[in-house]
């Protein structure tokens, strides 16, 4: 049986509070950390571990980065209160937001430079899977990076895919996953929405399209919240326009056309304009309602 670690766990939003979750269960000594102080206390109310990072930073194992932006995770690593100088050599950073692979090779060599390991370690899955301890992880790293991450790795997902021995090509698949999930949810909406234009309401479209080929994760996953009008947000529609423009930020680079994905771009985009930004991804369906003047259900009282 492996030792329990000392984990840091830096993003307590909807993922990272359900893999903190995970971690503790697992055994470990687990330190939740985020801007939203109330999440801090809540996890610490549930076990989570309390210590400043000043003080436990030399003695972590892991941490664990479950940010929004690659801006967010540069600055838990490397900003002002940076966490990476202060960890002992062999300790491992676990990287779980989108980002560019370049980022991913970026913060890599940094971390490396002081004897960190790093682990591209892209995630999905959604909240309810993370605090499952059943997520799925698009990994990339060295062999070191693996084995020191292995017991949080275990922890949190139901598969690991190790995908390289260096980091980036965990961020490009977690790239490839994001497109094919914001065009899915988009492609969901406009499906919801096309129906109820025929007189086929958002319920009786949840009976008969999951039993049909043109069904989909994403769809079963979130067409449930367009039909219940609750737009609590699991995802935010504000996501989308960061993942899916890293994706097309990739394919110019990559000098690959990606139309489907740049369609769906501005539906999340004409969401968040509307209003809707902060709102369950599945808000994107308002777009299409508001254009073809349809009353989308309310959340019941």
């Amino acid at each position: 049986m492996t030792a329990p670690l000392k984990v840091a766990l830096f993003g307590l939003g909807s993922m990272g509070y359900g893999m903190a979750q995970s971690i503790l269960r697992a055994g470990h000594s687990a330190y939740g950390f985020d801007v939203n102080a109330d999440a801090v206390a809540r996890f610490r109310a549930e076990g989570g571990s309390d210590g400043t990072l000043t003080d436990i930073a030399a003695d972590l194992d892991a941490v664990v980065v479950v940010v929004l932006n690659a801006a967010q995770a540069e600055t838990v690593l490397f900003g002002t209160d940076g966490i990476v100088p202060h960890l002992k050599p062999g300790a491992v950073v676990i990287c779980c937001p989108t980002v560019q692979p370049e980022f991913a090779r970026q913060m890599e060599a940094r971390c490396n430079a002081t004897d960190v390991q790093y682990l591209d370690a892209p995630i999905s899955g959604g909240a309810a899977k993370a605090a499952q301890g059943q997520l799925s992880i698009m990994a990339a790293g060295t062999p070191q990076a693996f084995d020191a991450a292995r017991p949080v790795l275990d922890a949190c997902a139901a598969t690991v895919f190790e995908l390289g021995d260096v980091a980036g090509p965990g961020s490009a698949m977690k790239a490839v996953n994001q497109l094919l999930a914001g065009v899915h949810i988009a492609a969901m909406a406009e499906a919801v929405t096309f129906g109820m234009t025929q007189g086929v309401d958002p319920e009786t479209f949840l009976k008969v399209i999951p039993q049909c080929a043109g069904t989909s994760w994403m769809l079963e996953n979130r067409a449930p919240h367009i039909a219940a009008g609750d737009y609590t947000p699991h995802s935010a529609v504000d996501i989308w326009p960061k993942d899916l423009g890293i994706v097309l930020d990739i394919a110019r680079c990559a000098k690959f056309g990606a139309p489907i994905a740049a369609a769906a771009l501005q539906q999340y985009l004409a969401a968040s304009g509307m209003g809707h930004g902060r709102e369950d991804d599945a808000a994107v369906a308002k777009v299409y309602a508001r254009n073809a003047g349809l009353t989308l259900p309310e959340k019941k009282a």
